[in-house]
């Protein structure tokens, strides 16, 4: 992989994490056109690199918030404060048993699996369908929706099935409003993303990637310069915004994806 490519890559996640159309996904479909030949566990090393860049670009933007929800950690106060720290962190839970006992099974994943990122579009396409019939609601997160949505986050591991689409959506079918269900998806992935980094730099990974370094390096400040950037809008698109047009933008490429594989 050359520096330029990891700057695309780097592009391509910063822009893509803050809407519902898979960033992951993305990812992979850009690293085949791009003609990437790495390793499964290269190339899943690469996207968690890149979602650790907007996940840090995230705790700046959503810095006050995440200030609040560390002081709600520890107040032990049944207060609203506390209530939405206390869901943050059990949303986690899925996604955090499956990363630690599927690692493997999750890295075989990531590799120029274009029918399966195209597959898993579609899919996100018709949650997103569904989530944009749902009534709009004042309804709060409770630790039980956290739960569930901790359960979509997990199963939004694999490419192409969007973490943010997954997780808004399902807060929305819960009877969650809109601007609550942004708010809280985009916070719940930090402790996740910054965790799995953490492990990786502990085992070792980093370690074994060479030369590669500086690719990473690169990808990793291209996409958190663009998540700033974008966050910073994209946010309000997610919340202002029909879910169906990133549905039928899901489809649309979600297809492409399918057929590309096929021919």
């Amino acid at each position: 992989m050359s520096i330029f490519e990891a700057i695309i890559l780097g592009i391509i996640q910063g822009l893509t994490e803050f809407l519902p159309v898979s960033s992951s996904g993305h990812l992979e479909l850009a690293k085949v056109i791009l003609g990437d030949n790495s390793l499964p566990e290269e190339s899943m090393l690469m996207t968690v690199v890149l979602h650790g860049a907007t996940a840090l670009s995230t705790i700046v933007v959503f810095r006050k918030d995440i200030v609040e929800i560390v002081k709600g950690l520890f107040q032990f106060k049944n207060n609203e404060e506390f209530k939405f720290s206390s869901n943050i962190v059990l949303s986690m839970i899925p996604a955090a048993i499956v990363g630690v006992l599927f690692n493997d099974e999750i890295e075989a994943f990531f590799g120029g699996k274009v029918l399966l990122v195209g597959s898993m579009l579609i899919l996100t396409a018709i949650l997103l369908i569904f989530a944009d019939k749902a009534k709009n609601t004042d309804k709060k997160v409770g630790a039980i929706q956290a739960i569930i949505i901790g359960i979509s986050q997990a199963i939004a591991i694999l490419p192409g099935i969007s973490r943010s689409g997954a997780t808004i959506s399902t807060t929305v079918l819960l009877g969650i409003d809109r601007e609550k269900a942004a708010r809280f998806s985009f916070l719940m992935v930090v402790p996740l993303i910054l965790g799995k980094m953490a492990k990786d730099i502990l085992d070792g990974a980093f370690e074994t990637i060479g030369g590669s370094m500086v690719n990473y390096g690169v990808g990793f400040i291209a996409a958190f310069v663009t998540g700033i950037l974008a966050c910073t809008w994209m946010i309000k698109l997610v919340k202002k915004s029909k879910l169906k047009y990133f549905a039928f933008y899901c489809f649309i490429v979600g297809a492409i994806a399918i057929v590309y594989s096929l021919v």
